[in-house]
């Protein structure tokens, strides 16, 4: 039974690794389906403004993808219903390496 119980604690841990890897990997996919359309598929932008070499820290495109910001234009006024936290720190993190 210990054997059993430990076996299923490892799979559960091994899972939440791997999809936590998932994530973090995940941030190119939806930054394509998500934001290409509007800043361009490298990041050039398009209509919506260039995020290639932004000066925003990868911190604060998450806010701004999680919490919105007045000042912005639609649809970033308002947070996107449609990223969750993780979602939004991979897509961060991708806009980044856009150079």
């Amino acid at each position: 039974m210990r054997l059993l119980h430990r076996s299923i604690i490892s799979a559960i841990l091994v899972c939440a690794v791997f999809t936590g890897v998932v994530l973090a990997q995940d941030g190119g996919a939806l930054f394509k389906a998500k934001c290409a359309g509007c800043h361009g598929a490298e990041g050039q932008g398009k209509i919506g403004p260039a995020l290639k070499g932004t000066s925003l820290t990868a911190d604060q495109i998450a806010d701004l993808l999680t919490k919105g910001n007045d000042a912005k234009k639609p649809p970033h006024k308002k947070p996107l219903a449609s990223l969750s936290a993780d979602d939004a720190k991979s897509v961060a993190a991708f806009v980044k390496t856009l150079k």
